[in-house]
């Protein structure tokens, strides 16, 4: 799957439409996407200082070729960045360099830099265009896909933050050389999500096809990009602002945020994703939600991706549910989880895609484990 592929997002509530473009080489025609899709006086180059020592001197010299300036402004690498203390000073060495309302973001690097990224185009001058350019598998496959921007807080993940849709995503598989093994297998657990929730036969690929996506394949990853990019694109359509059948997306995040919060940040987002997605399959099978087997399936995927699947012995139950409480998909002081009937099959009740769980039922599953 060499040719590039165009995978459009229309969003007619307010007519916004845009295109995620994915293709090996796609990087080394930056500058005639960003001339078409999203043309500024300047650009504001927003990454880690990983991608940055990998990528910017590359992306700056290809843009000034071009006529365009560039300023990069790069932090810490790491979830424990992504936060307003990080957001202001983007925002504040911004504005000390001078950019205007007629410049644009560029959120170039994983997962924290295309939030973080997103969150200050959100507010910068009350909104600036932004275009995403993912360099993670995780950020290609989900989190570069769909408006959501935001940073941490103390309390919890993503509770700042803000829906702004990107002008364009340019996805080029060939920056996942540079990607370091957990990354890729963590990235490879939001794949598995959009295979549980809308395409089973996605799923089976995915298994059967781990050996190549692990060494690297190009035309696998490509295509496992383009397939988790078409379900995302396909579910956001139906309902940007998370009000409905986007709900489904949180499948494996209630629990996975919570445990992910709990472990300082030491498991990365995918790692704690896959623990979530086996762990609330568990909870739906205890509920006579989800069909039996499911988790058992969910686990035999994810195991040989290499991908925990258990909630480390460390963390209790009153710890897990007290970081489930902060959660923002909670409602009315109840928790909800987004739960599937089996896999390819989402859970809906009364119409409703997400769910509030007691916490004494979330309890009963630690209990069943032998946990405390």
């Amino acid at each position: 799957m060499s040719t590039k592929q165009r995978i459009a997002i229309n969003l007619p509530v307010r007519s916004q439409a845009y295109e995620i473009l994915v293709g090996a080489g796609t990087f080394a025609s930056i500058a005639t996407i960003l001339s078409k899709f999203c043309p500024a006086h300047r650009y504001a180059v927003v990454t880690d200082d990983r991608v940055a020592e990998l990528y910017a001197v590359r992306l700056s010299r290809m843009l000034h070729a071009a006529g365009y300036r560039t300023d990069v402004f790069a932090f810490t690498a790491g979830e424990p960045r992504k936060t307003r203390e990080t957001w202001a000073l983007v925002c504040d060495a911004m504005v000390e360099a001078g950019l205007g309302r007629d410049a644009a973001v560029l959120a170039f690097g994983g997962g924290v830099p295309g939030d973080l990224g997103g969150f200050v185009a959100a507010t910068y001058m009350r909104g600036l265009p932004l275009v995403q350019l993912p360099t993670s598998l995780l950020a290609m496959v989900d989190s570069s896909v769909g408006g959501k921007t935001g940073v941490d807080t103390p309390a919890g993940k993503n509770l700042m933050g803000a829906f702004h849709q990107p002008r364009c995503v340019v996805i080029d598989p060939e920056l996942l050389a540079t990607l370091p093994d957990e990354h890729l297998r963590a990235g490879l657990a939001e794949a598995v999500k959009h295979g549980a929730i809308a395409d089973p036969e996605y799923l089976e690929w995915i298994e059967e096809s781990a050996h190549r996506l692990l060494a690297r394949d190009t035309e696998a990853l490509s295509r496992l990009v383009v397939r988790s990019v078409e379900i995302k694109a396909e579910i956001v359509q139906r309902d940007e602002r998370e009000s409905g059948p986007r709900k489904l997306l949180n499948f494996g995040h209630t629990l996975g945020h919570a445990v992910e919060s709990l472990s300082g940040y030491t498991l990365l987002h995918g790692e704690a994703v896959a623990i979530g997605m086996v762990e609330e399959a568990r909870l739906g099978e205890r509920m006579g939600v989800t069909a039996p087997g499911t988790a058992a399936r969910l686990r035999r995927v994810l195991t040989r991706i290499g991908l925990p699947t258990s909630i480390p012995p460390e963390f209790g139950s009153a710890e897990v549910i007290g970081w489930t409480r902060n959660d923002k998909k909670a409602r009315d002081g109840r928790v909800e989880y987004a739960l599937i009937e089996g896999v390819g099959l989402p859970a809906t009740r009364d119409g409703l895609w997400g769910a509030p769980v007691p916490d004494e039922v979330v309890a009963q599953l630690f209990a069943g484990s032998g946990r405390r």
